[in-house]
């Protein structure tokens, strides 16, 4: 068995938490993850209504979908690493900033920070206070798997006992359409990478994929723990 097999057995995914329109409850992730429920294409957001209302008020769909899955997996380790993937990122953000430089030649600095790739990221360290830092990945050659590896690869190479990982993409404002053909439905996922086995852990190693892509990714891990909670 080679090092790299070694190594990869000893990273387990001990919790994941997950947020998309229509699917509301641990019961539909599993009919989504069947096949039998479709992750409705729309601009609907949680509510993250755990935070301060002027918080939240101008945060974008892939923010509030980001802060609601680090809600949702917490307690955490506030010095924990996270590494955060997206495709697309803050990108109805970004249109309403192309939209204010056409329209008035002009940015209003407030709607530029919340623009940045990283916004939504940066914005759920400080809503929990998460301290020990981040990175926001454009995964090379549109791969999940790349970007899932630079985060294993980030996990050896620290001392942390666990890391998040976070992936989050919002829906397509229809004016991209052009650059984004297809349907791209709105979907965010975090989970703890840890060292050691805990209930109902997955090995890492398990997690072979038939596309790649982050929401095969998804169902996979779904119903590997379906599977392993009626098992055990």
């Amino acid at each position: 068995m080679s090092k790299t097999t070694k190594d990869n057995d000893k990273i387990y995914i001990s919790r994941f938490s997950a947020w998309a329109p229509g699917v509301e409850n641990a019961k539909e992730w599993e009919e989504w993850a069947l096949g039998k429920r479709d992750i409705s294409v729309s601009s609907d957001s949680p509510g993250i209504n755990f935070t301060e209302p002027k918080f939240r008020r101008r945060l974008s769909q892939i923010s509030k979908m980001t802060i609601q899955v680090v809600h949702d997996l917490l307690p955490v380790r506030e010095d924990s690493k996270i590494i955060f993937l997206s495709f697309r990122g803050e990108i109805s953000q970004q249109f309403k900033v192309n939209k204010m430089l056409i329209e008035d030649n002009a940015i209003l600095p407030a709607a530029f920070s919340i623009s940045a790739f990283n916004a939504s990221v940066a914005i759920a360290s400080m809503a929990f206070g998460l301290k020990g830092g981040y990175s926001a990945i454009f995964p090379g050659g549109n791969s999940f798997t790349s970007g899932l590896l630079l985060s294993e690869a980030a996990f050896h190479d620290t001392e942390t006992q666990e890391l998040i990982f976070i992936y989050a993409d919002e829906e397509v404002p229809p004016e991209y359409s052009d650059i984004f053909p297809g349907k791209h439905f709105p979907l965010a996922f975090a989970f703890l990478l840890a060292r050691e086995p805990g209930d109902f852990s997955i090995p890492l190693s398990s997690l072979k994929m038939e596309t790649d892509t982050p929401d095969d990714f998804l169902k996979r891990l779904i119903l590997l723990r379906r599977n392993c909670l009626l098992s055990c």
